[in-house]
C-alpha cells in the first residue's frame, strides 16, 4: 500500500493556485487587469499580504506582470501556470519580525553595552556603504539586526532572529521579490537604524521597542510600494 505524503501549504499558495485557474479557463486573458488588491482580499477572504504574496509567485511563474503605479495585468506570453511552494512569503516574515524583534530590541535597551553600541555604529556605516551599489547584499542590515538579538542576552532570542533571516535568504519567493524591491530603489531606511541605535543608546526600552516596529511598520509600508497605491 503506497501513501502520499501529507504537506501543509502555505495560504498564498492556495490563493495563487485559484487566482490563476481564471488565467487558465479564460475568465482572464491577456492583457486583461486585475481586480484590485482589496477586493481580492475580501472576495476570498485572506489578508492583502497573503494577496501580494500569491501575485508575487504569480510573476515568478510568469502568469502576471505587475506594473507599479498602474495595476497587475495577465502576460502576453503563455504562462508555466506553476504556483508552488516557493518558500515563505516576505511579508509573513515581515510580520513576525515586528513581533519578535521589536521585544528583542525592549530587551536589549536593558542590556546593551557600550561594545555593542560601537558594532552598531559600525554596521550602520556598512549598510550606508552597501546601499551605493545596485548590488547591495544587505549583509549589513542582517549583521544590525543579529548585533541587537545577541545584545538581549537571550541565547534563543539570538537564534530565532537569525534564523528568520536566513529563511528569507532561502526563500526564493522572498529574495526573488527584494531583488525586485531593489531595482525599484527600495532599500533599508538608514534613518530608521539610526533612530534605533539612539533609543539603545539611551537605554529606554520602550523608545527601542517603538523604534524597531516603525521601522519593520516602514519597511512593509515600503514593499507594499511595488503593487501600486493602496485601493
Amino acid at each position: 500500500m503506497e501513501f502520499q505524503t501529507i504537506k501543509a501549504e502555505r495560504l498564498y499558495i492556495k490563493v495563487a493556485e485559484q487566482l490563476s485557474s481564471l488565467v487558465k479557463d479564460g475568465t482572464l486573458k491577456p492583457g486583461d487587469k486585475f481586480p484590485a488588491e482589496r477586493d481580492l482580499a475580501e472576495r476570498l477572504g485572506v489578508s492583502r499580504p497573503t494577496i501580494r504574496e500569491a501575485m508575487i509567485a504569480m510573476e515568478l511563474s510568469g502568469i502576471i506582470e505587475i506594473r507599479t503605479g498602474s495595476g497587475i495585468y495577465v502576460c502576453d506570453t503563455k504562462p508555466r501556470l506553476d504556483t508552488g511552494d516557493k518558500g515563505v512569503g516576505p511579508f509573513e516574515i515581515l510580520e513576525i519580525r515586528y513581533i519578535l524583534e521589536a521585544e528583542a530590541c525592549a530587551l536589549a535597551a536593558a542590556r546593551i553595552t557600550d561594545e555593542d553600541i560601537a558594532k552598531l555604529k559600525a554596521a550602520l556605516q556598512d549598510m550606508a556603504e552597501e546601499e551605493k551599489h545596485e548590488d547591495a547584499s544587505e549583509k549589513a542590515d542582517w549583521t544590525f539586526h543579529k548585533i541587537i538579538a545577541d545584545a538581549s542576552q537571550n541565547s534563543a532570542i539570538s537564534a530565532v532572529v537569525d534564523w528568520l533571516w536566513k529563511l528569507r535568504n532561502e526563500s526564493e519567493l522572498s529574495t526573488a521579490f527584494l531583488e525586485r524591491l531593489r531595482k525599484e530603489g527600495v532599500h533599508p531606511s538608514i534613518d530608521d537604524h539610526k533612530r534605533i541605535i539612539e533609543a539603545l543608546e539611551q537605554r529606554n526600552p520602550e523608545k527601542a521597542r517603538n523604534a524597531m516596529r516603525i521601522h519593520i511598520d516602514n519597511a512593509s509600508e515600503a514593499a507594499a510600494t511595488y503593487f501600486g497605491r493602496p485601493s
